[in-house]
């Protein structure tokens, strides 16, 4: 009687072990699915950043261009500036020539 009664505990308990490892496996089945849903979102934000870095390029190839455009502007402003330079430089070299030749004519 002893030996039944312990055979038939062990198997119970087999039984039981039995149904709590299959819940556990119906657990990480759900873990998985989680997992992949997890996954499916991170493809998402990854497509997400790629179109962020293409704006980026964008934005920048704009700025390449606009500093481009500007530095271009400031040289043809830098030559309109030492034209005036040498402008000014002529007239006032022309002044003190005629002065010095007016004072030369009074003496």
């Amino acid at each position: 009687m002893r030996v039944n009664w312990t055979d038939d505990r062990l198997d119970a308990l087999s039984d039981r072990m039995d149904e709590r490892f299959n819940h556990v496996d119906q657990r990480f089945n759900h873990v998985d699915q989680r997992f992949e849903q997890v996954d499916q979102r991170f493809e998402q934000v990854d497509r997400r950043f790629e179109q962020v870095d293409q704006r980026f390029d964008r934005v920048e190839a704009n700025m390449r261009e606009l500093r481009g455009e500007m530095n271009g502007r400031f040289d043809r402003l830098d030559a309109r500036f030492d034209a005036m330079q040498r402008t000014l430089f002529l007239a006032a070299a022309g002044v003190v020539a005629s002065l010095i030749g007016l004072i030369a004519t009074q003496l």
